[in-house]
């Protein structure tokens, strides 16, 4: 019985990756390009998303403070998850409003010629929207990592849109494009 679940899993992901070929490719040429351009003026990369993209949003800025290719002694580069303080979510968010967080950090810290990457699986979670809309205010470029809906597609500057509506699948794409796009960014800075 686990044997037929895992093979399941296996042929679905093995099917989402032929469509996420075809359609985020493309996509993931387009943000790659607007993130090195980012980085190369100087400023910053700020990323934010809840849950299991709270953590992908920490893993895609440590691998760009860091480096994806270990062999690759590249400079760090400027990169911020929303998601990591404690403090500024637990306390803005009792004190204000957990929509908000994110908006907050971004009016706090972000300045014109950044970039925002908003991860969220539906493209409608609140405080990525909030953030976005802050983010745009300032200059900022935004940027969504999504399944295949939600606002964030239609109101962020670039998209990268998962052809699913699976949570699960949708979020192990979002870390092979999050890997990919670090590993060109990477050749970049070589």
């Amino acid at each position: 019985m686990n044997i037929e679940l895992s093979r399941k899993r296996a042929s679905d992901l093995r099917e989402l990756l032929l469509r996420w070929e075809e359609i985020c490719v493309p996509q993931i040429d387009l943000v790659a390009t607007a993130l090195i351009e980012v980085l190369l003026k100087g400023n910053k990369i700020l990323i934010c998303g809840n849950g299991g993209s709270a953590a992908d949003s920490q893993h895609f800025a440590a691998e760009l403070v860091g480096t994806l290719i270990k062999e690759n002694r590249r400079i760090g580069l400027a990169a911020i998850s929303l998601t990591t303080d404690s403090s500024i979510l637990t306390a803005y968010s009792n004190d204000y409003s957990f929509e908000e967080v994110f908006a907050r950090q971004v009016e706090a810290i972000g300045i014109s010629g950044d970039a925002l990457v908003l991860i969220s699986t539906s493209g409608n979670s609140k405080n990525c929207l909030q953030a976005m809309k802050k983010a745009r205010s300032l200059g900022i470029v935004t940027i969504a990592l999504t399944g295949q809906a939600g606002q964030l597609v239609q109101e962020c500057d670039l998209s990268i849109t998962v052809p699913s509506s699976n949570t699960q699948l949708i979020q192990e794409c979002h870390v092979l494009t999050y890997h990919v796009i670090s590993e060109l960014i990477d050749n970049a800075f070589s």
